[in-house]
């Protein structure tokens, strides 16, 4: 239904029609990288630095975009800020146009409304995690049934929240850049990270952290729903709360514990991109422009069709249909086009996206903001390596593991498996990057 109305667009502006061609989740890295690699017929594609979008466009599996940007995306260069396409260059050409929505973040925590009103916790007097810890105390004692903190392995572990904007982990955490030194490091040595670590293993000791928050395979906001906890630290933006309350049920209310920061996932971490196969690249670029400078089919391919997924509101915020309890169409809309030309949910100020670009334009970029590391030389050590990690940073930031004895061990052992040769190589390749 979706499809049929953006055709309804696309044929009048482009002379063209669109197929879309959804892939569930969990196989989507699988089914995309079969679509690449066996020439099948396809034109547009969400690439993504989670899923390989530098070495695919090393490889040639997407087509260079710059000269088609000039000649059928004039419409692009006029939203997307030139430091984000400039950050999805690959050996110099851009395979990739970045998503427009939040590309800066902050970590704060968030917590249930109800109980903050309950104890009449005051968060005007919340400025830093430590501060935090009077009202995970109170909240052990008064409310024995709730576990204060519940983050898990399937979100943000309490030390990754604690060291915001201190590094750039660069997708793999095996070598990250950092924001003071402006170079390749071991942050699992840092004496930054070691800080983070102790404070995560306090608080579990203290029993303000849930038992398996190194393996619960539950979300946090699940948890809360599930009345089992009171808050968990998160990467937030503008309107989280109001996303939270979707998931949870309570309403949340949240405290901003770092600056606003841009990382360099921001410039490639979702894309829309040109397959090599593509049977006609200007017509897709054409159409990749809407999808920047379109309403019309951003609202149709983020929302759905009105009246029927959902309605507006006089304020230009937009709810579900009368009697309907959820939308039966569900788009990860932050992923492609220019989200900026879309409808705030009820619950979000009307001038919302008015909001998020001055929370964009208060990030600090990180010094390698757009670098991608190509890891082929040093395949070998990123699988040991990487085995390493996933027996002991879990556990160790979510402070289920004691750092005196364990960080020594999960070092010797990171050493051993050749993170030494990573780091050189990111090193190498991260000079080079910022020479161009």
């Amino acid at each position: 239904m979706v499809q049929e109305e953006i055709n309804k667009i696309t044929k009048k502006k482009i002379n063209a029609t669109v197929k879309l061609v959804p892939i569930s989740g969990a196989a989507w890295q699988q089914q995309q990288n079969l679509m690449l690699t066996s020439n099948e017929k396809l034109d547009l594609i969400m690439s993504s630095s989670f899923y390989g979008y530098n070495t695919q466009a090393a490889k040639g599996q997407y087509l260079p975009l710059d000269d088609l940007l000039q000649s059928h995306g004039q419409g692009i260069s006029n939203v997307v800020p030139k430091r984000l396409l400039e950050g999805n260059k690959v050996n110099g050409k851009i395979y990739g146009i970045p998503s427009i929505r939040d590309w800066g973040s902050y970590y704060g925590f968030a917590m249930r409304k109800d109980l903050v009103d309950k104890y009449k916790i005051d968060l005007s007097q919340i400025k830093t995690f430590t501060d935090l810890e009077d009202v995970f105390k109170m909240v052990k004692e008064k409310e024995p049934t709730l576990t204060p903190i519940v983050n898990t392995s399937m979100g943000t572990s309490v030390a990754t929240a604690i060291t915001a904007g201190k590094f750039d982990v660069l997708g793999d955490n095996l070598g990250v850049v950092s924001f003071k030194d402006k170079k390749i490091v071991n942050m699992f040595k840092d004496p930054q990270y070691v800080d983070a670590v102790k404070l995560a293993r306090k608080w579990f000791k203290a029993g303000y952290i849930i038992k398996d928050s190194a393996t619960s395979k539950e979300s946090a906001a699940n948890l809360v729903k599930a009345n089992k906890g009171f808050g968990y630290f998160a990467k937030m933006k503008p309107g989280f709360d109001v996303q939270e309350k979707g998931i949870t049920g309570y309403e949340m209310v949240s405290v901003k514990l770092t600056d606003v920061y841009s990382y360099t996932d921001a410039a490639t971490g979702f894309n829309m991109s040109i397959a090599r196969s593509s049977q006609n690249p200007e017509k897709a670029m054409e159409f990749i422009n809407l999808l920047y400078t379109d309403k019309d089919i951003m609202n149709l391919l983020d929302l759905g069709v009105e009246g029927k997924h959902y309605v507006k509101n006089s304020d230009g915020t937009i709810k579900l249909p009368e009697g309907v309890k959820e939308s039966k169409y569900a788009f990860n809309q932050w992923e492609i086009g220019n989200n900026f030309l879309t409808y705030p949910w009820e619950g979000n100020p009307a001038n919302y996206w008015d909001i998020m670009k001055e929370h964009n334009d208060s990030a600090i970029f990180s010094p390698a903001f757009g670098f991608t590391f190509n890891p082929d030389s040093v395949k070998t050590e990123i699988a040991a390596t990487t085995n390493v990690l996933n027996q002991y940073k879990l556990g160790l930031e979510s402070g289920t593991l004691n750092p005196e004895k364990s960080l020594p061990e999960f070092n010797s052992k990171l050493k051993a498996s050749g993170l030494g040769k990573i780091i050189a190589e990111k090193q190498k390749q991260f000079d080079k990057w910022k020479e161009k």
